[in-house]
């Protein structure tokens, strides 16, 4: 489970006072009461619209007649990875050893140590589809699934979406059908609906928290690319990751993904997957384990308040269009740099991201609504559905040798690319990279996925082939520059 923030821990203080001053305390306090109600019997009285329960059944309101029916779709996910370690000299912990040799005592071949973690999962078809979320089974090599019954089963890897921290695994239960929930449309949720919350927080076993759903459309939360998250107050920690937010009909509205917390337990901020997006994921591990997504072609802009005063906008909000992919789908649709966008089919979009998450939930095929405001005027688009062209070919090749890009899988920019490492780049020639492998060179020098190689060695890179060339090559030292986000780094480095 992700925390979000960890800066101090925070004291409940319980209070201290003896056994015998409360109890004074309470009834002195009894008394002082019973003496306002017979002076003032109109206090008790008071219309403040609320009343006693008149019947029992009232009195027995109870979240169980859900629970029961969710839980049992509820269960443990079980993540193994091996990780080698290098065997250390036995002085390694010496700090005056460490200050003259530092970590390059390391000798022998590699040791395997087994890493284990613990998570919740949901599942969402009788036939034995589960959806989790992907920082529990992220670098796994074996994955168990423990049914809420106790039953085991080795589990399959079906789809695994870093973009989205969504996962989906499959496990084999013959021929009979497992429990399983439904999913809820979670645009018709509100704010003040009661939520439940279902997982295995530090591994105490299965357990079920309540609350309400707080807030809608956070895109502030740093979980995933795709930030739009539901908040809500049901207390969510550690190991309740890939667990279940259930409305009181019983259905899945959302996957518990991440806490905000200044302790590292639940202090009443969590954040779930919203339905829609987890819907849309599942759906793409059915339909063969990749994940599709429509592609906007633009560059976006949030609209704070002083853009909105520039622009002469009535109040913030929306996605400025700052740059736009030729001949891509929002071009063809007819918008333009400088138009804001304020809703996508019929839902309001307050920043860049509540307009990717519209995109990312619908299927390609078919159109999307736009609706923006330009020079001042409404008006409308409607933009195709359509996958990002892989043009030119990615060509993902792992750089090798000895140069500082050791390690570092690279491919052709292309729109493709651009949207699955989650760049805005429209368009030009270049090299980025994909993936970085840990303890590598690349790893060393901090390269990172999405960082776009601009020159190396005095060599403009352009293709792969550029790089791979290059890089073949021994030199004294190598002269690199990248670029990461907006700005460009240079650096120098031996040989």
């Amino acid at each position: 489970m992700p925390v979000l923030s960890g800066a101090s821990a925070m004291v409940v203080e319980m209070l201290s006072e003896s056994s015998w001053t409360g109890a004074f305390a309470m009834t002195l306090a009894a008394v002082l009461l019973g003496s306002v109600l017979a002076l003032f019997p109109w206090a008790a009285r008071a219309d403040t619209g609320k009343r006693v329960p008149s019947s029992r059944g009232e009195v027995e309101l109870s979240y169980a007649p859900v629970v029961k029916r969710v839980a049992p779709a509820v269960v443990n996910v079980y993540t193994k990875r091996v990780v080698k370690e290098q065997a250390r000299s036995p002085f390694f912990n010496d700090p005056f050893f460490q200050q003259f040799f530092g970590n390059r005592f390391s000798f022998g071949v590699p040791r395997e140590r087994v890493q284990q973690s613990l998570g919740s999962g949901v599942i969402v078809d009788p036939s034995g589809l589960i959806v989790t979320n992907f920082h529990v089974i992220k670098g796994g090599d074996q994955f168990t699934v423990a049914l809420a019954d106790r039953r085991e089963f080795e589990a399959e890897l079906v789809l695994a979406d870093e973009r989205t921290d969504l996962a989906v695994l499959r496990i084999d239960n013959g021929k009979q059908q497992l429990p399983h929930l439904t999913f809820r449309n979670s645009d018709a949720v509100e704010v003040g609906d009661i939520v439940l919350a279902i997982g295995n927080p530090f591994g105490v076993g299965q357990t079920v928290t309540s609350g309400i759903v707080s807030a809608l459309a956070r895109t502030h939360v740093g979980a995933s690319d795709y930030q739009f998250f539901i908040q809500t107050d049901a207390a969510i920690n550690p190991g309740n990751s890939g667990g279940a937010l259930v409305t009181m009909d019983g259905r899945l509205i959302g996957i518990n993904s991440a806490i905000y917390s200044q302790t590292g337990g639940s202090i009443g901020i969590g954040f779930a997957i919203p339905s829609n997006m987890v819907e849309s994921v599942v759906a793409s591990a059915r339909d063969g384990g990749r994940v599709k997504r429509p592609w906007f072609g633009a560059a976006l802009q949030a609209v704070d308040n002083e853009l909105a005063q520039s622009l002469g906008l009535d109040r913030p909000g929306g996605s400025l269009i700052r740059d736009i992919y030729a001949g891509g789908p929002a071009d063809k649709a007819g918008l333009k740099v400088g138009d804001v966008i304020r809703a996508v089919d019929g839902f309001g979009v307050e920043d860049p991201q509540a307009v990717r998450y519209r995109f990312a939930t619908k299927g390609l095929g078919g159109k999307a609504r736009i609706s923006y405001l330009r020079d001042g005027k409404s008006g409308e688009a409607e933009v195709a559905l359509v996958a990002p062209p892989e043009d030119p070919p990615a060509d993902e090749t792992e750089i090798k040798g000895r140069n500082p890009f050791a390690g570092a899988t690279v491919a052709n920019l292309s729109p493709a690319i651009a949207d699955k490492l989650g760049l805005d780049t429209m368009g030009g020639k270049g090299v980025v990279i994909a993936q970085v492998e840990p303890g590598s060179a690349a790893d060393q020098i901090q390269f990172q996925r999405g960082d776009i190689v601009v020159e190396v060695a005095g060599q403009r890179i352009e293709t792969v082939s550029d790089l791979v060339k290059v890089t073949g090559a021994r030199r004294p030292q190598w002269d690199f520059s990248v670029k990461r986000g907006d700005r460009v780094f240079s650096a120098t480095v031996g040989g």
